[in-house]
C-alpha cells in the first residue's frame, strides 16, 4: 500500500476536484457545493485511475465519492451487449437500489444504461437490460453469479470495480463470492474499495485485490460520530419488560423525536415488536430480510417520506441507507457484533446533524456492551442509572420456568399480557382424580363449566368402555389359542404308547414298528370298530 493520503483541511468545492461540467451541473442542482472529507480525498485519485481504499464511518458520503468520478470517466465510450463497463457490488438489495438512485440523480445529463441485478425481481427484465448493454452494473453478489452461470453476462469488459460496505460483505458471508467475481474481471481494472471498519479478513482481501492503493481514511476505523448522543437504558430481560421500557423511552423523547429506527437482532423480534407497537397505537412499520422486495422498498419509501414515524428493522437497514433526517435510533437488542453498533447509530446524525441513540440493556448484555465500548474507545453513559438497580425483574428471570397450567408468578401486570398479545394459556385436560376445568373458568362461566365437566366425564367413560372392549377382543384369541394348545397337548399324551424303548416314538409310518399292544397308527382311540375286528383276525 502507498502512504496514507492526508485530507486537506481548507475548504474545497466540487469545482476543485476535477469533475466534468455535466457532473458539476447535476451536483449543483442537487444542492451540494462543498464535498465531505471522504469525497475530497477519494475523487481526485479516482479520476486518475488509481486504486482506492476508503475508510470512513457511515453517513460521510462514501457513495458519491465513487459515483461522481465514475460518471466523469464514463462520458467516453459505449457499452456492448452483456459486457458492462463498470461493476458495483453491494451487500443488500436496499443499498444496491440506493446506489442506482444516486446514478440517476447525478447522471441526469448523461445517456447511460444502468442495470440493477438484485434478488426478488424477475430474471427476464434484468436480461433485457444486459442485452442492451450496461454502462453501470449494480448488483448483489448472489444474483450476479446467477446471471453469469446462465450465460447472460460477461465480465471481461469491466473497467472499474467498486466493492462497497466490504465489512458488511464479510458479515453476510459474501467474501468467497467476491473472490470468484474478482477472478472473472480483467487484472487491469481500477478497484475502489470502501468500508466503515477494517477487520483482519478485510485487510487480507485488500492486499490480494488492490494494486498500490491510495488509502483515504477520514476517521478512526469503527468510531462513532461525535454529534450523536449515546445512552444505555436499563431493562429487565423479559420481552414484555423491554417493550415497556421502549414505550416509556419513546414517550419521554416525544418532544424531540421526529422519527426513529428501532433495531432488533432477529427477524422474529422485528415482527413481534412491530405488532406490539401497533397495538399501542404507535405509527410503525417493519423491515427485515424475509419480506418481499416490493414491500421492503415501499416500507422504506414510506418512512423516508414521513408517512411512518417508527421503523422496526433488522440489520438489513443498518448499512448505508440514506435517510437524511433520522432524529433517533433505538437498539431494542444490543448488537452481538460490536461493529453493527457503529452502523446502527450511524442512521442518525447524518450530514452534520445531531442525533440520539438509546440502547436497551439487560444483565445478559454486559459482555456485548463491553465489546462496543472497547471498539469505539469510549464509555457510554447510562440514561437513568445502571443495571444494579434492576433487581426484582432479574430475580424473576433467574427463576425456573413455570410449567403449563401452573399459576402465574406474582408481580406481572395484566397489561403485560396485553402487550405480549397472548391469550390466557389453556389448561390441559385433567387426569383421573383431578379437576377437569380450572376453578377460574367455573367462576366466570358457571353454566358452561358444569356442562364442560359433564361432557368431559361422559367422553372419558365412553373411552374407557371402548378401551376395555378392545382389550377383551385382543385377549380372547390369545386365550382360545392357549386352550387349543393345551387340549392338543393332552390328546398327544393320551396317544403316546407305552414302550420299553427309551427312545421317543416317531410318527414316520415307514419306520414305525408295530407292537402287539399298539393302537393303529393315525386313529388313536377313535379307530372304527370294524378295523379292530380285522386287526384281531
Amino acid at each position: 500500500m502507498s502512504s496514507d493520503t492526508q485530507i486537506a483541511q481548507e475548504a474545497l468545492t466540487f469545482t476543485d476536484l476535477g469533475l466534468s461540467p455535466k457532473v458539476l451541473s447535476a451536483v449543483t442542482d442537487a444542492g451540494y457545493t462543498q464535498p465531505t472529507p471522504i469525497q475530497a480525498g477519494a475523487i481526485p485519485h479516482a479520476l486518475l485511475g488509481k486504486d482506492i481504499l476508503g475508510i470512513a464511518q457511515t453517513g460521510t458520503g462514501k457513495t458519491a465519492s465513487f459515483v461522481l468520478p465514475m460518471l466523469t470517466r464514463l462520458e467516453k465510450g459505449r457499452a456492448r451487449a452483456r459486457m458492462p463497463r463498470t461493476l458495483i457490488l453491494e451487500p443488500t438489495r436496499e443499498l444496491a437500489a440506493q446506489v442506482e438512485e444516486n446514478f440517476i440523480r447525478y447522471g441526469k445529463n448523461h445517456k447511460l444504461n444502468i442495470a440493477l441485478l438484485i434478488g426478488g425481481v424477475s430474471f427476464d427484465e434484468q436480461d433485457k437490460k444486459l442485452e442492451r448493454g450496461a454502462d453501470v452494473l449494480i448488483a448483489t453478489p448472489g444474483r450476479l453469479l446467477d446471471h453469469r452461470e446462465r450465460g447472460k453476462l460477461l465480465l471481461n469488459g469491466v473497467e472499474i470495480l467498486v466493492i462497497d460496505e466490504a465489512d458488511r460483505m464479510l458479515d453476510m458471508g459474501f467474501i468467497p463470492d467476491i473472490e470468484r467475481i474478482c477472478e472473472m474481471i480483467p487484472f487491469t481494472r481500477q478497484t475502489l474499495f470502501f468500508s466503515a471498519t477494517m477487520p483482519p479478513e478485510i485487510t487480507k482481501l485488500t492486499e490480494k485485490f488492490l494494486h498500490a492503493p491510495v488509502r483515504v481514511e477520514v476517521s478512526k476505523a469503527a468510531s462513532a460520530a461525535t454529534n450523536i448522543i449515546q445512552r444505555l437504558v436499563k431493562s429487565g430481560s423479559k420481552p414484555w419488560d423491554k417493550r415497556e421500557t421502549l414505550r416509556n423511552l419513546i414517550k419521554a423523547e416525544d418532544a424531540e423525536l421526529k422519527n426513529a429506527i428501532i433495531f432488533c437482532n432477529r427477524k422474529v423480534e422485528v415482527s413481534e415488536l412491530f405488532r406490539s407497537l401497533l397495538k399501542y397505537d404507535f405509527d410503525a412499520g417493519a423491515l427485515h430480510g424475509d419480506m418481499d422486495q416490493r414491500a421492503r422498498m415501499q416500507m422504506l419509501a414510506n418512512f423516508r417520506d414521513g408517512k411512518l414515524r417508527y421503523l422496526v428493522a433488522s440489520d438489513v437497514a443498518a448499512r448505508g441507507l440514506d435517510i437524511p433526517d433520522v432524529s433517533h435510533v433505538f437498539n431494542y437488542d444490543v448488537p452481538i457484533h460490536a461493529e453493527d453498533y457503529v452502523h446502527r447509530i450511524g442512521r442518525t446524525g447524518r450530514a452534520g446533524r445531531s442525533g440520539k441513540s438509546f440502547t436497551i440493556t439487560t444483565k445478559s448484555d454486559t459482555k456485548y456492551v463491553d465489546a462496543i465500548e472497547r471498539l469505539i474507545g469510549n464509555k457510554i453513559e447510562w440514561h437513568d442509572g445502571d443495571l444494579s438497580t434492576v433487581v426484582a425483574s432479574e430475580g424473576e428471570d433467574e427463576a425456573p420456568r413455570r410449567g403449563r397450567g401452573a399459576p402465574r408468578r406474582a408481580g406481572r401486570k395484566d397489561d403485560d399480557r396485553k402487550d405480549r398479545g397472548e391469550r390466557k394459556p389453556r389448561e390441559r385436560h385433567a387426569k383421573p382424580g383431578e379437576e377437569a376445568v380450572p376453578e377460574t373458568v367455573r367462576e366466570e362461566l358457571p353454566d358452561v363449566a358444569e356442562a364442560a365437566v359433564a361432557d368431559i366425564g361422559e367422553r372419558r367413560a365412553r373411552k374407557e368402555a371402548i378401551r376395555s372392549e378392545n382389550s377383551e377382543r385382543q385377549a380372547a384369541p390369545e386365550r382360545q389359542a392357549s386352550s387349543e394348545r393345551k387340549a392338543s397337548s393332552d390328546r398327544s399324551a393320551q396317544r403316546t404308547p407305552e414302550r420299553g424303548d427309551t427312545k421317543p416314538q416317531r410318527d414316520r409310518p415307514a419306520r414305525h414298528r408295530q407292537e402287539d399292544n399298539d393302537a393303529t397308527v393315525g386313529f388313536g382311540d377313535d379307530m372304527p370298530a370294524f378295523m379292530r375286528i380285522v386287526a384281531k383276525v
